[in-house]
């Protein structure tokens, strides 16, 4: 069985020969072959050829795409390759490549579609990072969690593996970063079982600054609008729901206030304010309703759009109906 290892990169001259020169040729005792691809989000140093002298194939961008497209182009060479699995791992050192075979385990034995390394599922692995990282990426696994419904800690970690089918499955949009969206994206569709494999990750890089993660500010409000994005389109009943009601309780309470001091008073001087903006949330509240409903078909188109794409990938990549799953 084949495996492909994706490494993202963006100006890692400094550590990429070491990721790469780790990563296995074979596991499970020559079971699973592994090929290295690193593709070169745009690059400005010798990345690619460090890459390319220590025995990877490499993907060149010509300007910096994002984290997200970076990821995107590996997993469909991975396709292309009729791939059985594929493993994401950064390229700046933090990640043991090592630990593949750990993250490959469940999939190998048909408990997982896909597996995530998490740095905070076990307490003694926890990596040293600034508090407010630390914080960050706990909130962010809270809302992930209560989106999809299952408790998860870590998910923004970008050392993962994944099978073919999974692969096949996968339909991602943001460019910026993608280990939100991968999570909300695959834990929407039933077949796939997602585990997380407590391991063992350095919490700072020792060369350079993290792009996705190196401005705290920008991280949380792209990051904020992927999920909010991904929630909207696979959650929409939730999502209109909960503001649609959000607004009917405004309204409610507007209006509560209007008329009792109508009631007291007789007049409407003082207060129409309250009369008005609650009359106005209530619309919202009914637009929104109407949203939801239309929002909620729309989902139910999307995720028959993305069934057929599977089927058609599947054919494309890997030619025939094979349902088997890695």
């Amino acid at each position: 069985m084949k495996c492909i290892v994706i490494i993202p990169a963006l100006n890692e001259e400094k550590t990429i020969a070491g990721v790469l020169d780790a990563v296995p040729v074979s596991l499970f005792g020559g079971k699973v072959h592994l090929d290295k691809v690193v593709v070169d989000d745009g690059s400005t140093d010798l990345t690619s050829r460090i890459a390319e002298e220590h025995g990877a194939a490499v993907i060149r961008h010509g300007t910096p795409q994002g984290v997200g497209s970076a990821f995107w182009s590996g997993i469909r060479e991975a396709l292309r390759r009729k791939a059985d699995f594929a493993v994401n791992i950064d390229a700046d050192g933090q990640m043991d490549p090592r630990d593949i075979e750990k993250l490959l385990e469940p999939i190998v034995e048909g408990r997982a579609d896909m597996v995530t390394a998490s740095r905070f599922k076990n307490p003694d692995y926890i990596p040293g990072m600034p508090s407010v990282k630390l914080w960050g990426n706990r909130q962010v696994a809270r809302i992930v969690s209560n989106i999809v419904g299952k408790k998860y800690y870590d998910v923004a970690c970008g050392f993962r593996a994944y099978s073919k089918d999974t692969m096949l499955r996968l339909n991602l949009k943001g460019r910026f970063t993608y280990t939100q969206e991968t999570f909300l994206n695959l834990a929407n569709k039933r077949e796939i079982r997602i585990v997380e494999v407590p391991l063992e990750i350095r919490g700072e890089r020792e060369f350079g600054k993290s792009r996705v993660a190196s401005n705290v500010l920008k991280y949380a409000v792209k990051s904020g609008s992927i999920i909010l994005g991904a929630f909207k389109d696979y959650k929409p009943i939730k999502f209109f729901g909960s503001l649609s009601l959000l607004f009917l309780g405004m309204g409610g309470v507007l209006e509560i206030i209007f008329f009792v001091h109508f009631f007291m008073t007789g007049m409407f001087s003082g207060y129409l304010w309250a009369g008005l903006t609650g009359a106005f949330c209530a619309v919202v509240s009914i637009l929104l309703a109407v949203m939801m409903m239309v929002s909620d078909t729309l989902s139910k188109i999307i995720m028959n759009q993305e069934e057929l794409l599977y089927f058609s990938k599947k054919r494309e990549y890997y030619g025939g109906p094979d349902r088997d799953r890695q």
